[in-house]
C-alpha cells in the first residue's frame, strides 16, 4: 500500500491535507552566507503561521549535508500540528565545501540515499521520505549526472519519488531523458521543481507527457517570474488534460524570506498564491493542487 513517509510515521496519502510540497525550514550553503536558515525559533513560529493560514503538511527539501537539522524535526511537527517530510539526496555540487564531513564518494552515494530512506538519518530515527537531486543550467554536468543515477538506483532499491532542482527551471527535458530514460524511473516517481522559472510552454507540456509531476514553487522569490505568469502556465497545463500532474510550494530558502522575518513565508502559499489561482481556474482543482496531489506524488510503495 502507498505511503507518505513523514518524520513521525508512514501514513496513507490521503491523510497528508494541504501541503506546501516544496520548501525548507532549515538549510545552510556557502552560496548563502549570512543567510541560513538554522534558527528553530523561527522554523516554529513559521510552521505556526502556514498552520494558521491552513495548512497541513510541508515537505522539505533540504538534502544531505546542507543543515536539514533532522532531529528537531519530529518535535517541531509534534508541536505545530503540522506533517513534515524529510529529504536525502545532493544538490550542486557549489552548494558544498571540501571540509563537509563525511562526504560520500563514488558508489556509496547510493548506499547513504538508501540507509537515510530506510533507516534514518544518522542516528536521529527520522526516515527520509524523498530524493532530491538538482540539474544544471540548461545542462547535466557529470556531478547532476552521478547524484541523479544513485537516485535512481535508490529509487529502485526503496520505492522513494524523486524530487528534482531544475536550475532556473531548464534542463527539464534532460533530467526526464537520463531519469525516466536511460534510467528506468517511472515518470509518476519524479517530481520538477522550479518548472515555472523558465515558462517555455511546449517544454511544461512535453514534460508533462512523461508522467511526471510540475512543482510550481517559489512565490516567496520575487526575483523569478512566478506569480504573474503562474495562472496562465497552470491553466494552459489543465486545458491540455495535465491538471492531474500540478503541484504548488513556496521554496523559502533564505532567513528574509520567512513570513516571521517579514518576508512573504510559507502562508503566502495559501493566502496570496492560491486565490490567484482560484481566480483563474476555480477551487476545485486548486484545492486538488494543495490537498490532493502531494500525497499521490509523495506516496510510494515502500520497499
Amino acid at each position: 500500500m502507498s505511503q507518505v513517509r513523514t518524520v513521525l510515521g508512514d501514513i496513507r496519502p490521503g491523510e497528508l491535507g494541504v501541503c506546501d510540497a516544496h520548501d525548507h525550514l532549515f538549510l545552510r550553503s556557502p552560496r548563502l552566507p549570512g543567510q541560513e536558515l538554522d534558527d528553530l525559533t523561527a522554523a516554529r513560529a513559521e510552521l505556526a503561521a502556514f498552520r494558521a493560514a491552513g495548512g497541513a503538511a510541508v515537505v522539505q527539501w533540504t538534502p544531505y549535508g546542507m543543515g536539514r537539522r533532522a532531529a528537531d524535526l519530529p518535535e517541531l511537527s509534534r508541536a505545530t500540528g503540522v506533517r513534515l517530510v524529510c529529504a536525502t539526496g545532493l544538490h550542486q555540487a557549489v552548494h558544498y565545501d571540501s571540509a563537509l564531513p563525511g562526504r560520500p564518494a563514488g558508489d556509496g552515494l547510493t548506499g547513504l540515499f538508501v540507509s537515510e530512506l530506510t533507516d534514518g538519518i544518522g542516528t536521529t530515527g527520522v526516515r527520509a521520505g524523498l530524493i532530491k537531486v538538482a540539474g544544471g543550467f540548461h545542462a547535466l554536468d557529470a556531478h547532476a549526472r552521478w547524484t541523479m543515477r544513485a537516485a535512481a538506483e535508490a529509487h529502485h532499491a526503496t520505492g522513494a519519488p524523486i524530487a528534482v532542482h531544475l536550475e532556473l527551471g531548464t534542463a527539464a527535458l534532460d533530467v526526464l531523458d537520463l531519469l525516466c530514460g536511460e534510467l528506468g524511473v517511472p515518470g509518476d516517481r519524479v517530481i520538477l521543481g522550479h518548472l515555472n522559472r523558465f515558462p517555455d510552454p511546449v517544454v511544461q507540456r512535453q514534460a508533462a507527457e512523461s508522467g511526471c509531476w510540475l512543482a510550481f514553487d517559489g512565490p516567496s522569490r520575487a526575483h523569478h517570474a512566478t506569480d504573474w505568469r503562474m495562472p496562465e502556465a497552470v491553466r494552459a497545463l489543465a486545458d491540455a488534460g495535465f491538471g492531474d500532474r500540478l503541484l504548488l510550494g513556496g521554496d523559502t530558502v533564505v532567513a528574509g524570506a520567512r513570513s516571521v522575518d517579514g518576508g512573504t513565508g510559507m502562508p503566502y502559499l495559501l493566502r496570496g498564491v492560491r486565490a490567484r489561482l482560484v481566480a483563474e481556474l476555480g477551487a476545485e482543482l486548486v484545492d486538488r493542487m494543495l490537498a490532493e496531489h502531494p500525497g499521490r506524488a509523495f506516496a510510494a510503495d515502500w520497499k
